[in-house]
């Protein structure tokens, strides 16, 4: 069985591994971005719905980027696998499976369910 270290590594392995697809993906995306669109385009152009579908997606790896940043400087400072709620060890097999999170299981859940009622944004905790 691998040892806590070990399974770090592996994990910053995967997390650069994916910063650096993210960063290629941004790279593209924004410079498909730099192309003009018709001002006069009509709701329904096919171009200006790809350029906002693009936008959303911009948005989004931005943010999956922000969390693998988040995950590598946590493993830099020794905190990784570490739940940023309850302090406790975030199961190895969850982090196999999401090597950028921050919470384990239980405050997960704890979290999601908070933002379903309405009781915390969704910017107040990054949800994984």
């Amino acid at each position: 069985m691998p040892t806590r270290q070990q399974i770090t590594l592996r994990e910053k392995r995967k997390l650069l591994e994916e910063q650096t697809r993210i960063s290629g993906e941004l790279e593209r995306l924004r410079e498909a971005l730099k192309t003009e669109v018709d001002v006069d385009a009509e709701e329904g152009d096919p171009d200006l719905i790809e350029r906002e579908k693009n936008v959303a997606f911009v948005r989004q790896l931005e943010g999956r980027l922000a969390r693998v940043q988040a995950a590598l400087r946590s493993i830099e400072k020794g905190k990784y696998g570490i739940c940023e709620r309850c302090n406790k060890e975030i199961p190895t097999e969850r982090l196999e499976v999401r090597p950028d999170a921050t919470l384990c299981i239980t405050c997960q859940a704890e979290v999601e369910k908070l933002i379903k009622r309405g009781l915390m944004a969704r910017n107040q905790q990054e949800i994984q």
